[in-house]
């Protein structure tokens, strides 16, 4: 054996081991374009601040928890399996302080207002059944307890109108929405004793029987057809979502070449200009609160108040349906998102924690999600071919909120989403089941048959939400701009007549101006105004725009429509009260007919000018099933919303300062980087997949102007 052969072998092993280092670290390192963007500094104040909105820790829930365990003096059930002559805690959530005080925290130097949480608790062991509501404070160790429900709602709140438990449903059938069997019945449930409820009346296929016994003895009698007797598919059948065709080729996927150009830190988020706190209600769902742009807040808080579904039917069941979904809880039921398919894949995902119908705090996984997305085509561009030669544009990029909350068969997507120009959007789309009923009779003057015995029943859908906007300050007005058609003569030629069109201007004084009816004519401009004005003498203003086609409000003689009075109204605006938080209530689902809240109250014709101001908006759509929402209806044209949109508010278009525009001449390289940002992308991003190269053929074989 060569000596020199174990040296040799070492000196190789060591080259070799020298250059797959290298490659490794090569391949570890990213190209310029790929590294993270600068990180976001965010100011720790501002960050600390946004807290006074937060959610509920779960210690905090704890500690609410074992407070009014200790300090009741009654004993305190499990929701979750409790019985409704039971005491039990319903839900417990943060109780936000008044505005005045939290202003004068974020924007006064204030003390920092006492953390409390709002306990709603069902009293059914007690000699008055009722629901109370307590205010628990202050947080992290509770020592005080006040009862508020009398402050809110000007008595107790009876016991029949609480929303019922978790544990009151139960159905095991795959889209068991669309599987009606024809068999209805009526229970008398008022007796606390569940020993005590009987059943009233009993529909089936049709027709209405007094009793069980009744229906028995004409099926014995051989009155009912046994061709109509049927249970619904264990799996669902034709209602299952299970995919008809196999995978194929992905789908398009969205993706953040340089990382999140967002942060979120505990409930507080910024994204470019924008910031926000954000937050989940059990009862209402989705909420920010603080929005600034610029620094400067431009609303105080944008929340979802209640989703109304009114339906028709020849069956009991289907006719006398009235969801008011708060009642149900829009944040309680909100779904773990599915990364790639309910966001984008890359989204930030964020968990929540809630208390409801449990003595303890759960968690819920993914409840929201937030991304940026390039919406696919510009916010802005122009494309001259007149004297000189350029392209000017700007990505249309923007931050989407999102949550979606599961309400039974419908799932209701709630996006909040900020521009770069300024504006925000509201927006709610739906999907899910539709609910049906029994087909017979003259079942199709309520629907379209989708399925052999299933009738997709007619329903409105009604969205309401709660717009606080501080334009340039909490003081604002309400005016409205529109446009008229005025005669005038020709100055240059006194016998030729013109119609032109001209600006119309009217300022709202009172709430009874700023309630627009539902079908009614609204004026096309209407934003709020400020008490300063932009560089060019107009008052700053955020206009309001909704976006909506619904079907009619339930008549107004109809012994229930005071609960849903907010859906008398595109768009009502009145003065901010802390007395009138919410447009409606969880009690209003269950006695509608004695409504806890009812929003018609809100509106007396009190003065709103140069006023704090509340907008309530409502969108909603008109949904008549047809056989193509089986097995589920689509989001597409089923999306309804509002947009606030800067009104003179700046001296000109804030996207301006944006990093992502795009401008080049004819007389430049625009395949150069330095000129065009967009053409590096092929050259230097790695990461990303293969682009072509950057081309433009818009300056080649034109026809100028």
């Amino acid at each position: 054996m060569n000596p020199k052969l174990p040296y040799i072998l070492l000196v190789g092993a060591a080259v070799i081991i020298f250059i797959l280092s290298c490659m490794l670290l090569s391949r570890g390192r990213r190209s310029p374009s790929c590294e993270s963007q600068p990180r976001i500094v965010e100011k720790m104040g501002s960050m600390s601040q946004s807290l006074v909105f937060a959610d509920l820790t779960p210690e905090e829930m704890v500690q609410v928890v074992r407070y009014l365990q200790g300090n009741l003096g009654v004993q305190l059930v499990d929701a979750s399996h409790a019985k409704p002559s039971d005491n039990c805690i319903a839900s417990v959530d943060v109780q936000v302080p008044a505005k005045a005080e939290v202003l004068q925290f974020l924007d006064g130097g204030g003390a920092r207002p006492s953390r409390e949480a709002l306990a709603v608790l069902y009293f059914g062991n007690q000699p008055d059944p009722n629901v109370t509501e307590y205010v628990v404070g202050p947080l992290p160790t509770p020592a005080y307890h006040r009862d508020v429900t009398v402050q809110k709602y000007g008595g107790k709140v009876p016991y029949h109108r609480r929303p019922m438990l978790g544990s009151e449903y139960e159905q095991n059938v795959s889209g068991f929405f669309v599987h009606p069997v024809g068999l209805e019945v009526l229970v008398d449930h008022s007796s606390l004793d569940i020993s005590q409820w009987v059943v009233s009346r009993v529909f089936y296929n049709g027709q209405y029987y007094r009793d069980m016994v009744q229906l028995e003895s004409a099926y014995v009698q051989g009155r009912i057809s046994v061709e109509k007797v049927r249970k619904a598919p264990r799996e669902g059948d034709f209602s299952s979502m299970k995919p008809r065709a196999p995978s194929a080729a992905l789908f398009p996927l969205q993706y953040e070449p340089q990382g999140p150009r967002y942060s979120v830190r505990n409930n507080h988020v910024l994204f470019q200009a924008w910031s926000f706190a954000f937050g989940m209600s059990v009862n209402t769902g989705l909420r920010l609160f603080d929005i600034r742009h610029k620094g400067e807040r431009v609303a105080y808080e944008i929340s979802v108040q209640e989703a109304l579904s009114v339906y028709g039917s020849n069956c009991p069941g289907g006719m006398s349906t009235r969801y008011m979904d708060g009642s149900f809880g829009i944040g309680r039921y909100t779904s773990p998102l599915v990364r790639g398919v309910d966001c984008p894949y890359s989204a930030t995902y964020i968990d929540t924690h809630s208390l409801s119908e449990t003595l303890s705090p759960s968690k819920r996984k993914a409840s929201f999600c937030m991304f940026e997305q390039n919406l696919g085509s510009p916010l802005r561009r122009h494309y001259s071919n007149l004297q000189s030669l350029y392209y000017g544009g700007l990505v249309n990029s923007a931050l989407v909120v999102r949550s979606i909350t599961t309400m039974g068969n419908h799932d209701y997507m709630w996006d909040f989403i900020f521009y770069q120009n300024g504006a925000i959007e509201g927006k709610v789309q739906a999907t899910g089941y539709v609910s049906s009923s029994f087909l017979h009779g003259d079942g199709l003057r309520y629907g379209n048959r989708v399925w052999k015995h299933t009738l997709g029943t007619i329903r409105t859908h009604s969205i309401n939400y709660k717009v606080d906007l501080d334009v340039g300050g909490v003081k604002n007005s309400l005016v409205a701009h529109d446009m008229a058609f005025e005669m005038a003569r020709a100055p240059w030629s006194p016998e030729q007549q013109i119609e032109r069109p001209r600006l119309t201007k009217k300022v709202l004084d009172t709430e009874d101006q700023a309630a627009f009816r539902l079908q009614s004519k609204m004026p096309r401009y209407i934003y709020f105004a400020a008490n300063s004005k932009n560089k060019w003498g107009h008052q700053r203003g955020y206009r309001i725009q909704i976006t909506s086609f619904p079907g009619d409000h339930v008549p107004e003689a109809s012994s229930m429509e005071r609960a849903i009075s907010w859906a008398r109204y595109q768009l009502a605006v009145t003065r901010r009260k802390e007395e009138e938080p919410t447009s409606t209530s969880i009690y209003n689902q269950n006695d509608p007919w004695t409504p806890t809240v009812a929003f018609a109250n809100f509106i007396n014709n009190e003065t709103i000018t140069n006023e704090d101001l509340v907008a309530w908006i409502t969108a909603g759509f008109l949904h008549i099933p047809h056989s193509e929402d089986i097995p589920n209806t689509v989001t597409v044209g089923n999306s309804v919303g509002f947009l606030l949109r800067p009104y003179n508010y700046y001296d000109l278009d804030p996207s301006i300062y944006s990093h992502d525009g795009v401008f080049f001449t004819s007389e430049q390289d625009f395949t150069a980087c330095e000129i065009n940002p967009i053409a590096c992308l092929p050259k230097t991003a790695s990461c990303l997949p293969n682009f072509p190269p950057f081309t433009y053929d818009g300056f080649q074989n034109m026809s100028r102007l």
